[in-house]
Protein backbone atom coordinates (compact mmCIF):
# COMPACT_ATOMS: atom_id res chain seq x y z
CA UNK A 1 0.00 0.00 0.00
CA UNK A 2 0.72 3.41 -0.86
CA UNK A 3 -0.46 6.38 1.40
CA UNK A 4 0.47 10.20 1.05
CA UNK A 5 0.11 12.69 4.25
CA UNK A 6 1.06 16.64 4.21
CA UNK A 7 2.65 18.04 7.22
CA UNK A 8 0.58 19.62 10.29
CA UNK A 9 -0.17 23.79 10.06
CA UNK A 10 2.84 26.48 10.67
CA UNK A 11 2.28 30.47 11.50
CA UNK A 12 3.31 30.91 7.37
CA UNK A 13 -0.05 28.52 6.82
CA UNK A 14 -2.35 30.71 9.06
CA UNK A 15 -1.14 34.18 7.81
CA UNK A 16 -1.55 32.55 4.21
CA UNK A 17 1.92 33.10 3.71
CA UNK A 18 3.84 31.20 0.29
CA UNK A 19 6.05 28.56 1.98
CA UNK A 20 7.61 26.80 -0.81
CA UNK A 21 10.87 25.90 0.90
CA UNK A 22 11.38 27.94 3.50
CA UNK A 23 12.27 25.97 6.19
CA UNK A 24 9.08 27.20 8.71
CA UNK A 25 8.55 24.51 11.62
CA UNK A 26 4.95 23.46 12.27
CA UNK A 27 3.32 25.50 15.32
CA UNK A 28 1.33 24.16 18.51
CA UNK A 29 -1.77 23.62 16.38
CA UNK A 30 0.32 21.71 13.89
CA UNK A 31 1.93 19.53 16.46
CA UNK A 32 -1.53 19.23 17.65
CA UNK A 33 -3.02 18.03 14.62
CA UNK A 34 0.40 15.43 13.99
CA UNK A 35 -0.07 14.10 17.42
CA UNK A 36 -3.96 13.40 16.50
CA UNK A 37 -2.95 11.95 13.12
CA UNK A 38 -0.79 9.55 15.21
CA UNK A 39 -3.46 8.55 17.08
CA UNK A 40 -6.00 8.39 14.36
CA UNK A 41 -3.74 6.11 12.21
CA UNK A 42 -2.09 3.97 14.97
CA UNK A 43 -3.49 0.72 13.52
CA UNK A 44 -2.23 1.56 9.89
CA UNK A 45 0.49 -0.73 8.65
CA UNK A 46 3.99 1.21 7.16
CA UNK A 47 6.88 -0.24 6.82
CA UNK A 48 9.01 2.66 5.48
CA UNK A 49 8.12 6.49 5.72
CA UNK A 50 9.66 8.88 2.78
CA UNK A 51 9.68 12.48 3.53
CA UNK A 52 10.86 15.99 2.76
CA UNK A 53 13.68 17.14 4.69
CA UNK A 54 12.11 20.31 5.71
CA UNK A 55 11.44 20.93 9.19
CA UNK A 56 7.41 20.80 9.16
CA UNK A 57 7.47 17.31 6.87
CA UNK A 58 10.08 16.11 9.33
CA UNK A 59 8.27 17.14 12.24
CA UNK A 60 5.02 15.20 11.30
CA UNK A 61 6.48 12.21 10.49
CA UNK A 62 8.39 12.13 13.59
CA UNK A 63 5.54 12.37 15.96
CA UNK A 64 3.57 10.69 13.39
CA UNK A 65 5.74 7.48 13.87
CA UNK A 66 7.45 8.13 17.29
CA UNK A 67 6.02 4.96 18.89
CA UNK A 68 6.74 2.84 15.63
CA UNK A 69 9.71 0.96 14.54
CA UNK A 70 9.68 2.81 10.75
CA UNK A 71 12.51 4.28 9.59
CA UNK A 72 11.79 8.11 8.18
CA UNK A 73 14.09 8.26 5.00
CA UNK A 74 14.29 12.05 3.95
CA UNK A 75 14.74 12.70 -0.26
CA UNK A 76 15.18 15.75 -1.58
CA UNK A 77 12.75 14.86 -4.31
CA UNK A 78 10.07 15.35 -1.71
CA UNK A 79 10.48 18.61 -0.85
CA UNK A 80 7.75 21.45 -1.49
CA UNK A 81 7.68 23.21 -4.89
CA UNK A 82 10.02 26.25 -4.98
CA UNK A 83 8.09 29.57 -5.80
CA UNK A 84 10.98 31.90 -5.76
CA UNK A 85 10.95 35.18 -4.71
CA UNK A 86 7.13 34.51 -3.61
CA UNK A 87 8.19 32.65 -0.52
CA UNK A 88 7.23 34.18 2.48
CA UNK A 89 4.68 37.32 0.72
CA UNK A 90 1.02 36.78 2.32
CA UNK A 91 -2.37 36.55 0.57
CA UNK A 92 -0.95 36.47 -2.87
CA UNK A 93 -4.41 36.10 -3.97
CA UNK A 94 -5.38 39.89 -2.74
CA UNK A 95 -2.25 40.94 -5.26
CA UNK A 96 -3.55 42.28 -8.62
CA UNK A 97 -1.69 40.25 -11.40
CA UNK A 98 0.24 38.25 -9.13
CA UNK A 99 1.94 35.43 -11.19
CA UNK A 100 1.08 32.92 -8.76
CA UNK A 101 -2.91 32.87 -8.69
CA UNK A 102 -3.15 30.39 -11.81
CA UNK A 103 -0.78 27.86 -10.60
CA UNK A 104 -3.57 27.87 -7.88
CA UNK A 105 -6.53 28.19 -9.17
CA UNK A 106 -6.09 27.16 -13.02
CA UNK A 107 -2.57 24.82 -13.12
CA UNK A 108 -3.33 24.41 -16.44
CA UNK A 109 -2.65 27.88 -17.06
CA UNK A 110 0.76 28.24 -15.33
CA UNK A 111 3.15 27.82 -18.04
CA UNK A 112 6.08 30.18 -16.61
CA UNK A 113 7.02 30.37 -13.15
CA UNK A 114 8.20 33.10 -11.08
CA UNK A 115 11.39 34.22 -10.92
CA UNK A 116 13.33 31.90 -8.94
CA UNK A 117 10.53 29.11 -8.76
CA UNK A 118 10.40 25.96 -10.41
CA UNK A 119 7.73 24.86 -12.87
CA UNK A 120 4.83 22.34 -12.78
CA UNK A 121 6.90 20.50 -15.64
CA UNK A 122 9.98 20.46 -13.09
CA UNK A 123 8.08 19.23 -9.91
CA UNK A 124 6.07 16.18 -12.14
CA UNK A 125 9.58 15.42 -13.42
CA UNK A 126 11.15 15.08 -9.85
CA UNK A 127 8.24 13.11 -8.10
CA UNK A 128 8.26 11.08 -11.36
CA UNK A 129 11.33 10.41 -10.52
CA UNK A 130 11.37 9.93 -6.94
CA UNK A 131 8.13 7.53 -7.68
CA UNK A 132 10.03 5.24 -10.19
CA UNK A 133 13.29 5.03 -7.97
CA UNK A 134 12.32 4.50 -4.81
CA UNK A 135 8.59 3.79 -3.97
CA UNK A 136 7.39 1.11 -7.06
CA UNK A 137 10.14 -1.18 -6.14
CA UNK A 138 9.31 -0.86 -2.75
CA UNK A 139 5.21 -1.67 -3.76
CA UNK A 140 6.39 -4.71 -5.70
CA UNK A 141 8.54 -5.92 -3.12
CA UNK A 142 5.09 -5.81 -0.60
CA UNK A 143 5.94 -2.69 1.22
CA UNK A 144 3.32 -0.27 2.87
CA UNK A 145 5.28 2.87 2.51
CA UNK A 146 4.32 6.41 3.56
CA UNK A 147 5.52 9.94 2.15
CA UNK A 148 4.90 12.55 4.52
CA UNK A 149 5.27 16.04 2.05
CA UNK A 150 3.50 19.48 0.91
CA UNK A 151 0.21 19.94 -0.55
CA UNK A 152 2.03 21.11 -3.88
CA UNK A 153 4.44 18.27 -3.79
CA UNK A 154 1.97 15.72 -2.80
CA UNK A 155 -0.43 17.08 -5.36
CA UNK A 156 1.95 16.11 -8.13
CA UNK A 157 2.24 12.46 -6.69
CA UNK A 158 -1.61 11.94 -6.78
CA UNK A 159 -1.56 13.94 -9.89
CA UNK A 160 0.62 11.01 -11.50
CA UNK A 161 -0.59 8.14 -9.65
CA UNK A 162 -4.05 8.77 -10.62
CA UNK A 163 -3.69 10.05 -13.53
CA UNK A 164 -5.27 13.40 -13.30
CA UNK A 165 -4.72 15.98 -16.11
CA UNK A 166 -2.64 19.39 -15.08
CA UNK A 167 -6.48 21.10 -14.66
CA UNK A 168 -7.57 18.59 -12.22
CA UNK A 169 -3.83 19.01 -10.02
CA UNK A 170 -5.47 20.50 -6.55
CA UNK A 171 -8.64 18.19 -6.86
CA UNK A 172 -7.33 15.84 -4.72
CA UNK A 173 -7.83 18.50 -1.59
CA UNK A 174 -4.51 17.66 0.17
CA UNK A 175 -5.62 18.41 4.16
CA UNK A 176 -2.95 19.06 6.41
CA UNK A 177 -2.59 15.78 8.33
CA UNK A 178 -5.21 13.61 6.66
CA UNK A 179 -3.96 10.50 5.82
CA UNK A 180 -4.74 9.30 1.85
CA UNK A 181 -4.19 6.05 0.34
CA UNK A 182 -3.38 6.10 -2.97
CA UNK A 183 -2.48 1.97 -3.79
Amino acid sequence: MLYIIRHGKTDWNNLHKIQGRTDVPLNEEGKAMAEEAAEEYKDVHFDICYCSPLIRAMETAEILLKDRDVPIITDDRLMEMCFGVYEGVEECFKIPDCPLVPFFKEPQNYTVPVEGAESIDDLFERTGEFLEDKVYPELEKGKDILIVGHGAMNSSIVSRIRGYERKDFWSAGIENCKLMKLI
